[in-house]
């Protein structure tokens, strides 16, 4: 930006202003990238941990089962075995 003028004597002169930025919007920008980014990783992490142990309840309920079949089987067969046959 320019501004010309003439002083008391009659001299012309002009003044040049020049602006420049201070860079506080690129680091405000950065600031709130880095901080989107960040969310978005603790979000993904926290999900995966959930499914983690989402994963693991599924397996212990299935050895459970698998065992709670595996002494159905014995017993029955255990009965079996001690019946009188006819």
């Amino acid at each position: 930006m320019a501004n010309s003028y003439t002083t008391e004597d009659g001299v012309q002169r002009t003044t040049v202003i020049e602006r420049r930025s201070n860079g506080g919007l690129m680091i405000g920008m950065i600031v709130i990238i880095a901080l989107v980014a960040a969310i978005a990783y603790f979000l993904f992490a926290q999900d995966s941990r959930e499914q983690r142990q989402s994963d693991a309840l599924v397996s212990a309920a299935e050895s459970v089962d698998d065992a709670a079949r595996d002494a159905g089987t014995a017993i029955s067969d255990a009965a079996n075995r001690a019946a009188p046959k006819q």
